[in-house]
């Protein structure tokens, strides 16, 4: 059925002639395509049923290809807002920055979710030292955002014990969360890790220098202790104290190795530090709720002039009512004192025993909603008419939902109006459940239960612009509305920013899952579950099947330092539970170490006349064809004479080749066929002495 459109508008015969094609790409054993053979009755049965359900197939609904999805574990991947960690790059004065205050690059707005203080805090001294030597070591050129030198910060051999001290000017407060921000040259690609294999290669123990000496800290590590760029959370210990044995004094944070069985050495290129994080979306409609009951402090990062709507619940338990704004202290009934400040700052009251109405004190008792006017003029979505799966549009497309929420009104037997504030997907006994699609900017309901004839209107909205959110690392953002003059700057790029699954997008990631390999059959399927195992680097793998032994073979490559690395006994128990997890039952499997020799290459070559530096430009090319470890070139691809001796040929310097001569070091891995080299399965090439005489040509 997920096929249904590549197979629209054929008919039996057509499918039928396809499928009898097809069986010699998956098998070669059978060969009698008569009607009488019983594999030939049942498929003609299958394309028959077929045929007969394609009609039946193309009028299923939405909601029978979503239902169809979810029984085989695929649901739709909501919307998810960028998220992005800033630093307060240079700090003129302190300032606190409150809930949805707004930063902007370009056209793109991205948004605080909480409170921030911003000072200027920030580290003054980096530095290292050696399980074997007390001296301390110097990473200052880490404090320079500009230099980007990598700085193998645990040595070239990282050992247990061996440590990296952070000195600050100062520390936030006890239970602080405090986040850093460490990029790393990631020289090879690391597959991506998975949770379990958080701490494969190393751990890390983070302790804080404090009034009774080093205590260990409460730390969340993305970088995998040192193996990726990342964050790493710290939660500040109380009495944090000055530590005066760095050669700068200073609040002192050290990071030491308690394992390190590193495939890849760390290397760190820049670490920043008291990070804070921002979202990427533009809030144009602001839901806000108290729980005071007699002064507001309401506090917008919207640009714009806003409109200001004030519900109150009277009592606990029961809908909200509309408040307006009255210059008259004394006038009774529903109203309240507004005070406006600076831009996006006000002060809201209420004077029960004045005006005889107000809020009773309790959870979200006062809601604030702010519009700007675009908003304002086409927030009413429409009424509740109580069938099912009715659609209503939005105005806006590409809603964060975690923002999203709307009012319902009502209108008692008495002609007054009650306001309720409804979020998506809040399934409970009379609630208006309703599921929002962000993406097309729709709402369906799915149940009306008492909001039958209620009139819909936006309360909260914010939309984003999903993967554009992704922002690339090093730029400095502009803080709206901030007078300070303080800059911020992202160390790293923009991650999770994506928009809502369409049907579609869902199906198609089904077909993509039902063509990865999960069980290994094919030497392809050995080798792709070989190489996308998390959390390795790995860099060339090639599988070889001994069909008399039932035994495949596979070399592997490890992408680490070693310039001619051997596969690490870690490597080999990682992959060996991955593969055991995914082998046929009566298939057995060895890893095989790589083996490396050199392709030696003597020749004479003819080049024209006025050309400068052809013999370097001839034996690049030579090294290019003949290197298997920097080149796509896997295990035991034949290495063509031809190829090599035409890609001489080919430069515009070279006239003809004279004479050229190619052979592998050691025969026992790589052996001579006519004029090319076949190495063995577990054998990569590399240039060994290349001697090519260069002649310059008379003509």
């Amino acid at each position: 059925m997920l096929q249904y459109i590549a197979n629209e508008g054929k008919t039996y015969e057509e499918r039928y002639a396809e499928a009898l094609t097809t069986i010699p790409l998956y098998t070669d054993e059978w060969t009698d395509f008569n009607p009488a053979d019983p594999g030939i009755t049942i498929l003609e049965n299958l394309i028959g049923f077929e045929t007969l359900q394609q009609e039946h197939i193309l009028d299923a609904s939405p909601e029978v290809k979503r239902r169809l999805l979810e029984m085989v574990g695929f649901t739709r991947e909501r919307g998810k807002r960028a998220r992005l960690l800033l630093a307060a790059d240079k700090v003129v004065s302190p300032v606190t920055l409150p809930a949805n205050h707004r930063f902007r690059i370009g056209e793109m707005y991205f948004e605080t979710d909480r409170q921030v203080e911003v000072d200027d805090r920030r580290l003054i001294g980096i530095y290292g030292k050696r399980a074997s030597d007390e001296e301390f070591l110097f990473y200052d050129q880490l404090l320079d955002r500009e230099t980007k030198v990598p700085v193998a910060v645990f040595g070239e051999k990282p050992v247990a014990g061996d440590e990296l001290y952070l000195v600050s000017n100062n520390l936030p407060s006890e239970g602080t969360e405090t986040v850093f921000y460490f990029t790393l040259r990631e020289r090879y690609n690391r597959n991506r890790m998975l949770a379990h294999t958080e701490n494969t290669f190393a751990s890390v123990r983070w302790e804080c220098y404090t009034s009774g000496g080093w205590v260990e800290m409460k730390v969340r590590d993305a970088t995998n202790a040192f193996l990726t760029s990342g964050e790493i959370r710290m939660w500040i210990p109380a009495d944090a104290a000055v530590y005066n044995e760095t050669p700068t004094k200073g609040y002192c944070i050290r990071a030491i190795l308690e394992r390190a069985e590193y495939d890849v050495r760390p290397r760190v290129t820049a670490i920043e530090s008291f990070l804070f994080e921002v979202w990427q979306k533009h809030t144009i409609s602001e839901n806000m709720s108290f729980g005071k009951s007699t002064e507001l402090e309401v506090v917008s990062g919207m640009e714009e002039d806003v409109y200001v709507n004030v519900f109150v619940r009277e009592a606990k338990g029961e809908s909200y009512r509309v408040y307006d704004y009255s210059p008259d202290p004394q006038r009774q009934g529903r109203f309240y004192d507004r005070i406006d400040h600076a831009t996006g700052r006000m002060t809201i009251r209420f004077d029960k025993a004045v005006r005889g109405f107000g809020p009773e004190r309790g959870r979200d008792c006062v809601r604030v909603v702010l519009y700007t006017e675009d908003v304002m003029r086409q927030y009413r979505i429409g009424k509740v008419l109580g069938y099912d799966k009715q659609r209503l549009n939005l105005p806006y497309v590409r809603i964060v939902p975690h923002n999203f929420s709307i009012i319902a009104r009502r209108i008692t037997d008495s002609g007054e109006e009650l306001f309720d504030f409804v979020r998506p997907e809040k399934n409970e006994e009379g609630s208006l459940y309703y599921h929002l699609y962000e993406g097309d900017g729709e709402i369906e309901i799915e149940d009306a239960g008492d909001f039958i004839g209620a009139d819909l209107f936006l309360a909260g909205v914010a939309v984003h612009e999903g993967a554009d959110g992704n922002i690339r690392a090093g730029n400095h953002l502009d803080s709206i509305g901030e007078i300070t003059g303080n800059t911020y700057y992202n160390p790293g790029e923009g991650t999770g920013g994506a928009f809502g699954e369409t049907l579609e997008d869902v199906r198609r990631r089904f077909l993509v899952d039902m063509e990865t390999a999960y069980t290994a059959v094919t030497t392809k399927d050995y080798e792709s579950i070989v190489m996308n195992t998390p959390g390795l680097c790995i860099h060339k793998a090639h599988a070889r099947m001994d069909e008399t032994k039932n035994l495949v073979s596979i070399a592997v490559k490890p992408g680490t330092d070693e310039e001619f690395p051997r596969l690490p006994e870690l490597y080999q128990t990682i992959i060996m539970k991955r593969l055991e997890q995914r082998r046929l039952l009566t298939s057995r499997i060895e890893l095989v170490q790589p083996v490396y020799t050199e392709v030696n290459v003597k020749g004479t070559v003819y080049v024209k006349h006025h050309y400068e530096n052809c013999a370097e430009e001839i034996e690049e090319t030579v090294r290019a064809h003949i290197d298997y470890l920097n080149s796509d070139k896997n295990f035991g691809d034949r290495l063509h004479f031809d190829e090599v001796f035409h890609a001489i040929e080919m430069l515009d310097c070279v006239e003809f080749v004279y004479d050229l001569s190619i052979r592998p070091k050691s025969m026992a891995v790589a052996k001579m066929e006519d004029a090319d080299i076949l190495p063995a399965y577990n054998c990569l090439l590399y240039p060994g002495h290349i001697n090519i005489e260069t002649v310059t040509s008379t003509d």
